[in-house]
């Protein structure tokens, strides 16, 4: 039995992703019917049967509660409902030379009709999808399309319209979406002020930040803005990386002595920048007001170059060894999450296939089996023991907690290429002390 005055019986999440599913767990549990809609049959099925289709700590035994109860389900097509959360990814197109890669809606466009034929008069439509600006308006239009019937934001009937629209970014960390989801602030961006209040009814059911109200626009822009400020900050990381490789300066030694300063906090370098967010969207920005964002565009410039720059540092360290064995460590975008969109791990180790420079072993542990994209090219999945046995070579590409462990006298004899500071961590949990002209790599572990 549902709770007693509940703002909306039924929602429905179109998307169940990293996003849309911890979403309409976390609703689901508040003790609302919640309906999933994704294309996937095989993430529809496991969802109905309690399961998961996706990496997070804690998910499956929330699903698995509200899939029992009779809470959560999963369908191919929408149903009715009183509020519609749409959490489909924003990809861009491939970018032409010297310009910024144009934002691809096709996902959002399809998730607005595949709603319109069940869409009736008071419901709610929450965007959640990362945006460019104006996407939300550009939704009220293809909606407005669809639907002659009803009246939708905008056009001086706000308060008046039959359906609500509003923009809620997501705002979490893989890895802690499920505790964000309820703890961190929204930014609600309504087409009125009757839209934000409806979309405010609807979080008030799970989430305990602070919910700020704004327009469209704002709320779409603040959450690009999010990002591309972190991708600038980690651009002038890089980028120091670069100026201490040339220097023959270690890049990590630097950055902790810089921040010592009480107002100085430089980030850590790394083989480039990835997800779903922090490399995409500020490209939103900079297609949106290309001749205004040279900064921000800059900044993306800096970071898309880092996989090819570690590419380099690996095929040079080739020439010197005869059939060499590279053992890549990492392939996630982040550490300690099986998520490789955008992946610059997955670069670095594509773009080392292409050049043929030795044979390709990639430790990935919390995947079970590779892409096919890197099968294709030859790469072989290895454990972690495995790979550093039989490596000549070993590029640590993502610092998960399983590589924390590595004892690091078995690096000793190997080149090794640190991209994200991991050597300096290893030392400290060995009796040990290496030297550190004594692992080649290290010298490049700024890069």
């Amino acid at each position: 039995m549902l709770p007693r005055n509940l703002p909306y019986s039924r929602i429905s999440v179109i998307g169940l992703g990293y996003i849309g599913l911890p979403t309409a767990a976390v609703l689901a549990s508040s003790g609302v019917e919640v309906v999933g809609v994704d294309v996937n049959e095989s993430a529809i099925a496991a969802i109905n049967a309690g399961l998961i289709h996706i990496q997070e700590p804690g998910l499956e035994v929330v699903v698995r509660q509200v899939a029992g109860a009779g809470l959560l389900r999963a369908v191919a097509v929408p149903e009715a409902a009183d509020a519609f959360i749409i959490a489909v990814p924003t990809p861009f197109s491939d970018k032409p030379e010297g310009q910024a890669p144009e934002p691809d809606l096709s996902f959002i466009r399809a998730a607005v009709e595949s709603i319109t034929p069940v869409l009736k008069a008071g419901d709610l439509i929450i965007l959640e999808s990362t945006s460019p600006v104006g996407t939300t308006e550009q939704m009220r239009e293809w909606l407005q399309a669809a639907r002659e019937d009803l009246t939708f934001p905008g056009q001086g009937n706000g308060r008046s319209a039959d359906v609500h629209i509003a923009y809620c970014p997501e705002r979490v960390l893989p890895g802690r979406v499920l505790e964000e989801l309820v703890t961190n602030d929204r930014i609600i961006g309504g087409l009125s002020d009757a839209c934000c209040t409806a979309a405010m009814s609807l979080y008030s059911l799970f989430v305990r930040g602070e919910c700020i109200v704004t327009d469209a626009r704002t709320a779409e822009l603040t959450k690009l803005t999010e990002n591309a400020y972190r991708d600038v900050n980690i651009a002038f990381a890089n980028e120091m990386a670069l100026i201490c490789d040339r220097l023959g300066i270690n890049a990590w030694e630097l950055i902790r002595l810089a921040n010592r300063h009480p107002r100085v906090n430089i980030l850590n370098p790394g083989p480039g920048v990835g997800g779903h967010c922090i490399a995409v969207d500020p490209w939103f920005i900079v297609s949106s007001a290309p001749e205004q964002a040279r900064l921000i565009a800059q900044a993306r410039a800096v970071n898309d170059s880092r996989p090819a720059y570690v590419v380099r540092q690996v095929a040079q360290a080739a020439q010197e060894i005869e059939k060499p064995v590279i053992a890549c460590l990492g392939l996630a975008f982040k550490p300690d999450i099986d998520d490789l969109r955008e992946s610059p791990a997955m670069q670095v180790v594509t773009l080392l296939a292409g050049t043929q420079c030795g044979k390709l072993l990639a430790v990935e542990p919390n995947i079970r089996q590779l892409p096919v994209e890197l099968t294709a090219l030859g790469v072989e999945i290895a454990t972690l023991d495995t790979a550093i046995a039989h490596a000549d070579i070993v590029v640590i590409l993502v610092d998960h907690k399983e590589f924390l462990q590595i004892d690091a006298t078995l690096l000793s004899s190997r080149t090794v290429i640190d991209t994200r500071g991991l050597m300096p961590r290893l030392h400290s949990n060995t009796d040990t002390l290496l030297d550190t002209t004594a692992i080649p790599g290290l010298v490049r572990d700024g890069i």
